[in-house]
């Protein structure tokens, strides 16, 4: 297991774990994920997304209130077998796309009604034996809570508890102005999870480009040691999902999806067809890049992060399998 391997390299302090962070929505057949994941080749899992209800809860006694999908017992079933495999859980917060049935975050993180969603978060970690909370409030939503001036004392709350508690802070973030978590936040979290991909999608981008080039790892790992962000606590985001665009093809596919439609010679590029505008395609990251993106993040960072951990294919063309031969590679024998 990779947590084993880490152990008997000398990295087991916090500081200089590599980390394999995997996402794992709870509205994709949760059980099914963890139960077709090497969950030795994983260091974290995030379960994703909790959000609370009008009133700031975020659970009664049947299991959490929104959480699209997933009920107590298939976050316990996940925890435990995590757990069992020495892998660390969080619950992250938000997402990208809010559910109806939130309560609205810029509203609970008044001062007047902060506490009491904190105090609810908190229980609901320890309710569930979770090892931490993974912050992912996006784009918008993010900059109108910052700028009401309420995230950082938000992210200063929480780290003031989990801390002590032994649990984790993290969070995820994206690189461009607007959809980035403010810098002063920074010294809270135990690591940033960086989202390196989606730079063109379904209806947002440069006709014709790709989602998540290396280049881009590149420029976004640059952007956040510029903003002060250490290599121990960097986290380089790889997409295990891809985008098509054309009349062939539909709006989003994972990468299984790619290569039981493509055939295994997909796994050996970055592209079907012609990226042009106009053009027929289809963008995603095959094995090769996200080799190379792994040796990057170890390099510069302290490991990666995957979006998410249904959408990839069966061994032997895993993409998980993959980061875990870098990693195998780079650790002193």
């Amino acid at each position: 297991m990779l947590a084993a391997l880490l152990v008997a390299s000398g990295c087991s302090s916090p500081a200089h774990r590599i980390k394999v962070i995997g996402y794992m929505p709870v509205w994709k057949n949760l059980r099914s994920t963890v139960d077709d994941t090497d969950l030795g080749k994983l260091t974290h899992i995030n379960v994703a997304f909790l959000n609370p209800d009008t009133s700031g809860a975020f659970a009664d006694a049947d299991g959490p209130l929104c959480m699209r999908g997933a009920s107590g017992e298939d976050i316990r079933y996940l925890i435990d077998k995590a757990h069992r495999a020495r892998v660390r859980v969080l619950v992250s917060l938000g997402g990208g796309v809010i559910p109806a049935c939130s309560g609205d975050w810029e509203a609970l993180l008044q001062p007047d009604r902060r506490e009491y969603l904190v105090d609810n978060l908190l229980q609901f970690a320890t309710d569930f034996q979770l090892d931490g909370i993974d912050v992912d409030l996006e784009g918008a939503l993010l900059t109108a809570i910052d700028a009401a001036g309420n995230y950082i004392p938000f992210i200063q709350t929480l780290a003031a508890q989990l801390g002590p508690a032994g649990k984790l802070l993290t969070c995820a973030t994206a690189s461009y102005e607007g959809g980035m978590i403010p810098v002063e936040s920074i010294p809270f979290f135990d690591f940033v999870n960086v989202m390196s991909y989606d730079a063109i999608g379904p209806s947002w981008g440069v006709a014709g480009s790709e989602h998540a080039t290396y280049d881009q790892s590149l420029a976004h790992i640059a952007t956040w040691r510029e903003r002060g962000l250490t290599a121990d606590k960097l986290v380089v985001g790889v997409p295990f999902y891809g985008y098509g665009f054309g009349e062939p093809y539909r709006r989003a596919y994972s990468y299984g999806e790619i290569l039981a439609a493509m055939g295994a010679v997909a796994a050996d590029g970055d592209l079907i067809g012609i990226a042009a505008a106009g053009g027929d395609y289809i963008t995603y990251n095959g094995e090769a890049t996200i080799r190379r993106k792994t040796r990057l993040a170890l390099q510069q960072g302290s490991g990666v992060m995957i979006w998410e951990m249904s959408q990839d294919a069966p061994a032997p063309h895993d993409l998980l399998s993959a980061i875990h031969d870098v990693i195998g590679a780079f650790l002193p024998k």
